[in-house]
């Protein structure tokens, strides 16, 4: 019991150590993405990365760990050694992997140390370029006479095109085939192809297909319009009548549970110079995400955030009856 307690002691003492020299110049930061490369969220953790790099003068790198709903990757930073050289960067699926995992390998609320939330981006409601419908109230219509025959594509159980599917179902009442790719890319290619009718997925993915007119575009998922140039005529669901629909998608900063809090001030530091980072907003701009400015950028209140996503997505996922694994 000695020799265990003076070996924790020791370890202790050497993370202390590490702090004051973060980060360590031969060894990059690295980002680990919970989804495959080319999605979402991994188009923001790149943005990202260029960002965070300028502030902490290393090489930050990308590392893809997808499957599960989010929670291979994100089992692999909680496991990670506390140093800060290993941080997660995840989505809503913080909020989603507790009722949508089961026998989940960590605590999403205690297992992680919460650095701050990085933006928001509003989802798009989009279809097959053959779609008969050229506006809301014809998509209406037109499902209303397909009910039963309507496949609705998604990224994966528990990605955000997934939970966006779900929302828009229980929203209109109405039940359609879902159809679960492994990432974003493959389902907007079918859906290109017409091989799903459907897809709500996030700005960051559909914007340069809305503005090509690969796709159409029929609502936003925001409470207000859109500015974005592709996308500012676009009318939101809730003006559409979908009552009280609303959702973004917002991604976060994450450090294994025990890092130096030297350590976590020094990235909380580094992610907040680079949310005002002119090219990363640009970028974001760009995708019609919004960066984070509000209080989400500080740790307690980031915690806070995920942690009320979490009592407002368990009883939807569960209702669903969906799981990851």
């Amino acid at each position: 019991m000695k020799k265990l307690l003076t070996l924790t002691a020791l370890a202790t003492l050497a993370l202390s150590a590490l702090a004051a020299d973060y980060p360590l110049k031969d060894k990059p930061v690295t980002l680990v993405v919970p989804f495959s490369a080319g999605g979402p969220t991994d188009r923001v953790a790149r943005d990202l990365s260029e960002a965070l790099r300028k502030q902490l003068g290393t090489s930050v790198v990308i590392e893809n760990a997808a499957g599960a709903g989010s929670s291979i990757g994100s089992a692999k930073v909680a496991r990670a050694t506390p140093d800060g050289h290993t941080l997660l960067v995840n989505h809503i699926g913080m909020a989603t992997m507790p009722a949508l995992v089961r026998n989940l390998p960590f605590k999403v609320e205690t297992d992680f140390e919460y650095l701050g939330i990085i933006n928001d981006v509003p989802m798009t409601l989009i279809a097959k370029p053959s779609m008969p419908a050229n506006n809301y109230k014809e998509l209406t219509a037109w499902i209303a006479q397909n009910k039963g025959k309507i496949n609705l594509g998604n990224a994966g159980v528990g990605s955000a095109s997934h939970l966006c599917g779900l929302l828009y179902q229980n929203a209109i009442e109405t039940d359609m085939t879902t159809v679960p790719y492994k990432g974003t890319a493959p389902a907007i290619t079918d859906l290109i192809g017409g091989q799903i009718d459907l897809l709500c997925d996030q700005t960051t993915n559909t914007s340069s297909q809305i503005e090509g007119k690969k796709v159409k575009a029929f609502a936003v998922t925001t409470p207000k319009r859109l500015t974005t140039p592709s996308l500012k005529d676009l009318p939101t669901l809730a003006e559409s009548g979908v009552k009280d629909f609303q959702i973004t998608i917002w991604h976060g900063l994450y450090a294994p549970k025990g890092t130096p809090a030297e350590v976590l001030a020094k990235i909380n530091a580094a992610l907040k110079a680079a949310l005002k980072d002119p090219d990363f907003i640009k970028k974001e701009e760009a995708l019609g995400a919004v960066v984070a400015t509000d209080k989400r950028i500080e740790p307690a209140e980031h915690k806070k955030f995920v942690q009320a996503e979490i009592a407002k997505w368990t009883p939807i996922i569960k209702a669903a009856g969906v799981y990851a694994d």
